[in-house]
C-alpha cells in the first residue's frame, strides 16, 4: 500500500469519526430538547445520565407547546372585515353587563361561524325554488345573506355616519339595527328585516347553546340564568324543598 493509500484511508477513518460524533451528539440533542423527553416517561436527570449529558454548560431549554383553541377559528367568513362586523353586531343585540359576559365574550360569533360552514348554512335540507309561499322567503341560503347583510350593515353604517360599523358609539349601532329590524332597509333579494331575524336567532343561540357547537364559552350563560345544563339525572334532587344551585354540565363532558 502506497503512502499516499495510507493517508486517504486515515483521513477517510478520521472523517467518518468526526461524522458519527456529530450525528450522535445532533441524536443526544434532539432527544434532550424534544417532547420526546420533556414532561415524558424519561425524566431530564435519567436522561441527562444515559446520554452521558454532554450539555451541561447550556442553559435547559424546554419546548413549550403552542395553546391553540382550534374552537376560535373562523371556518365560513373568509374576511376578517366581514367577521369583524359579526362581531359588534352580535355585541349590540347581547351586551355585556353586570349580569355577566357579552355575545363576543361567549364566543358567538364563532358559533354562527360554524353554523353558516355546516350544512345548515347551505339551506342543504331545505326547499329553495320558487314560488315561496312565505313573502320574506329568498332564494339565497343563509350564508349568502349573512354576506350580504353583514356588509349592507357596514355600508349603511359609512353612508349615513361615515365610518364603519365597528367604530360607531352603541347609541348609533342600536339605531342602525333598529332600521334592519323594521325593515327600513333596501336589500337585494333579501328583507332587511329577514336578516335581522336570523341574525338575533343565532346570537341568542350562540349565548345559550351547548358549549360544544361553539357558542356559549366556559358556560358563562348557562351559569347567569343558573341552568345545570346537560345531567343525565336529576334523581338525587327531586325531593329538595329549596332550589338547589348546581355547576352546568356540558354534552361534551357526558360524552367523554
Amino acid at each position: 500500500m502506497t503512502d499516499n493509500e495510507n493517508k486517504r484511508e486515515n483521513e477517510d477513518g478520521s472523517n467518518n469519526e468526526k461524522t458519527n460524533e456529530i450525528e450522535n451528539v445532533s441524536r443526544r440533542k434532539f432527544l434532550k430538547s424534544s417532547g420526546i423527553a420533556a414532561g415524558g416517561v424519561v425524566g431530564g436527570a435519567l436522561l441527562g445520565s444515559l446520554l452521558g449529558n454532554p450539555f451541561k454548560s447550556e442553559p435547559s431549554t424546554k419546548v413549550q407547546p403552542l395553546s391553540i383553541d382550534y374552537g376560535e377559528t373562523r371556518q365560513f367568513f373568509k374576511r376578517k372585515s366581514d367577521f369583524d362586523i359579526l362581531n359588534f353586531a352580535t355585541e349590540t343585540i347581547y351586551p355585556e353587563d353586570e349580569h355577566g359576559a357579552g355575545a363576543m365574550n361567549l364566543g358567538v360569533p364563532y358559533y354562527i361561524d360554524k353554523q353558516l360552514a355546516s350544512p345548515w348554512g347551505q339551506n342543504a335540507e331545505d326547499y329553495m325554488r320558487k314560488p315561496f309561499i312565505k313573502k320574506d322567503q329568498t332564494s339565497l341560503n343563509r350564508g349568502e345573506v349573512f354576506l350580504r347583510g353583514l356588509r349592507k350593515l357596514n355600508e349603511v353604517a359609512q353612508k349615513e355616519h361615515e365610518d364603519e360599523f365597528k367604530n360607531l358609539e352603541e347609541e348609533k349601532q342600536i339605531e342602525l339595527l333598529k332600521k334592519f329590524e323594521a325593515d327600513e332597509v333596501e336589500m337585494e333579494f333579501v328583507s332587511s328585516a329577514y336578516f335581522f331575524e336570523l341574525l338575533r336567532q343565532t346570537t341568542l343561540e350562540g349565548c345559550y347553546c351547548d358549549p360544544m357547537y361553539g357558542g356559549n364559552k366556559n358556560m358563562e350563560g348557562w351559569k347567569m340564568k343558573e341552568f345545570p345544563g346537560a345531567r343525565l339525572s336529576y334523581t338525587d334532587y327531586v325531593e329538595e324543598e329549596d332550589f338547589v344551585a348546581l355547576d352546568p354540565v356540558s354534552l361534551k363532558t357526558q360524552t367523554q
